[in-house]
């Protein structure tokens, strides 16, 4: 089987994710009064309603649909006001009713967008190929096609749909297909619109045990048993257009919609837990060509990796099969990580399968505009928003501060320890909390609130740092003694004799030592070996017993050489 690289050389991949989050913030079900339950004993809270015994009637939660009337407008989808609530009827023991009550034609949020941006390694991921003539003639005429592409949305959507001038409008780049269009720049980094088809409410199934199989799966299980409680947990189900065009910009997507949606506070989007899941769709067409390939499902992948990864392995498995004469088939398959492959799990279904119709025991909704509006009151400053921010007022690199604006807890203790710092300082702070901290907090297995660790502490690290007086080196003990006992690193340095010396008068005598004694490696120097200089600043610090400050020997060694 080809790699990755070399599959998208001559195919395209037509991505789309269907992405499932349990409102886990929440009290109680979608639809009765039962409590959300995640870590309690099996089948504890259950009732007539969510085990759907015959004349039980549900009755919706207003704070559930809060939540994704939130979750819409932070992804900047269309609040519809009008929408109403569907059984989807399928036989398995998950859904003892036999039916799930899910959002029909008209969902409560539709066509949204988010901005992706993508550098580095994920940038190359996406061959220079895809940025071809075709691309270039699509961002000329920018305009032209967001008007072509408004029109042929707002005349294929369901009846009762709202749509604004300026959802329609300003939708981006997109080619000849309707597909989104990326906007490359000089340094290989680019960035691409991804639209948002809908995001709808369901209810979850329950949770399915298979004791004795391989890998969780049914087949081969000795027995299989089934938990109720996650049963009528709320759950919304965005959908995006397929606008993704490499795993790794699924992945970004997902690493972004976490984000946002750990900021507004709906779900603590665990994937390791499940409240967090992702189906991945993906097809492929050689490059140049506008038509769609036949696309199949992925399921089971629960982590960022796996969502990477098996996307990868598709793509390159349907590539496969293509260039030999072979025939795709829509179909579900499942994702083996142990295996690195996918396998068939069922022929794909059809809507007519499921036999949709409206639920007779639910009204249609009418949201109202005071309604959508205490929900867009309630919105906190989103991720990008206060990654920029954090960027301008503190001066911080631009990867960090998304990272940091990426958790509204860290970002709350980022802000709280660089108060009143700005350049140097602050992104000394940045640093430690993205590395230090974050590396801490993994290895302890405790969260932020929990470590015992204040901003005031990691503030006074951080001007030590700032102000050479200690090394990044030093710094790192300082941060774990600081850790275990609670004590102010001030104290730490002081009590560990570990401050540097930085004056230049008090060094210098040392570097006149060490370059007579290294007579040889400053002639090496002298003759253009710029290497050396690392050495010498070593036999600097060896003599200075670690005290000297490495930069200003750097500096001065440098002088002194010249």
């Amino acid at each position: 089987m080809k790699e990755l690289s070399e599959v998208l050389k001559d195919w395209e991949a037509v991505i789309g994710l269907e992405i499932h989050t349990e409102l886990t913030t929440l009290e109680t079900k979608m639809f009765c009064g039962c409590k959300l339950s995640h870590d309690d004993a099996p089948n504890t809270h259950v009732c007539p309603v969510c085990l759907g015994m015959p004349g039980a009637l549900p009755v919706p939660n207003r704070r559930a649909i809060e939540s994704i009337v939130k979750a819409g407008l932070a992804t900047n989808c269309e609040i519809q006001k009008h929408s109403m609530f569907y059984r989807k009827h399928y036989f398995y023991p998950d859904m003892a009713k036999n039916f799930q009550t899910t959002q029909g034609p008209v969902a409560f949020c539709m066509h949204g967008r988010l901005d992706l941006e993508v550098s580095g390694r994920g940038a190359a991921e996406r061959p220079e190929c895809a940025f071809g003539e075709n691309e270039a003639k699509s961002l000329a005429s920018a305009s032209a096609n967001a008007v072509g592409l408004s029109r042929q949305m707002a005349e294929g959507l369901p009846e009762g749909v709202e749509v604004s001038a300026a959802a329609l409008g300003g939708m981006g780049s997109y080619d000849t297909a309707g597909l989104a269009v990326p906007e490359r720049r000089a340094d290989g980094s680019y960035s691409v619109p991804i639209r948002i088809l809908r995001i709808h409410m369901e209810e979850d199934a329950a949770k399915m045990v298979h004791v004795g199989g391989a890998e969780g799966r049914i087949g081969g299980a000795a027995e299989s048993l089934v938990d109720y409680n996650r049963c009528g947990t709320p759950l919304i189900e965005l959908v995006t257009e397929p606008d993704l065009r490499t795993p790794e910009e699924a992945r970004l997507f997902m690493e972004k919609l976490r984000r946002i949606f750990l900021t507004i506070g709906i779900s603590d989007c665990s994937m390791e837990k499940g409240s967090m899941r992702c189906d991945g769709n993906v097809s492929l067409r050689r490059r140049e060509e506008t038509g769609l390939g036949t696309k199949t499902e992925l399921k089971n992948l629960n982590s960022f990796k796996a969502l990477h990864d098996g996307l990868a392995y598709e793509i390159c498995r349907q590539a496969e099969v293509l260039e030999s004469g072979g025939t795709i088939y829509q179909e579900t398959r499942h994702w083996e990580p142990s295996r690195k492959r996918t396998v068939v799990m069922r022929v794909k279904e059809t809507a007519d399968d499921y036999r949709l119709f409206p639920d007779p025991d639910l009204e249609p909704f009418d949201l109202s505009d005071g309604f959508i509006e205490h929900c867009r009151a309630e919105l906190p400053e989103l991720p990008d928003a206060k990654r920029d921010r954090i960027e301008r007022a503190f001066g911080v690199k631009r990867p960090d501060a998304e990272q940091l604006a990426g958790d509204p807890v860290t970002a709350a203790f980022f802000e709280e320890a660089a108060a009143g710092l700005s350049g140097k300082a602050a992104q000394t702070v940045a640093n430690l909390v993205v590395n230090e901290l974050a590396a801490y907090l993994k290895a302890s297995g405790v969260a932020l609130g929990e470590s015992g660790i204040a901003p005031a502490q990691v503030a006074s690290l951080a001007k030590l740092l700032a102000s050479d007086a200690i090394s990044s080196n030093q710094a790192h003990e300082v941060f774990e003694a600081m850790a275990a006992s609670g004590d102010d690193p001030e104290k730490i340095v002081d009590e560990r004799g570990m401050r540097q010396v930085s004056d230049a008068g008090a060094l210098q005598p040392i570097v006149d030592e060490v370059l007579a004694a290294c007579a040889d490696q400053a002639q090496q120097y002298r003759d253009g070996n710029q290497k050396v200089i690392g050495f010498l600043v070593g036999q600097c610090m060896k003599a200075s017993r670690g005290k000297g400050n490495p930069k200003l020997f750097n500096e001065l060694l440098r002088s002194s050489l010249s």
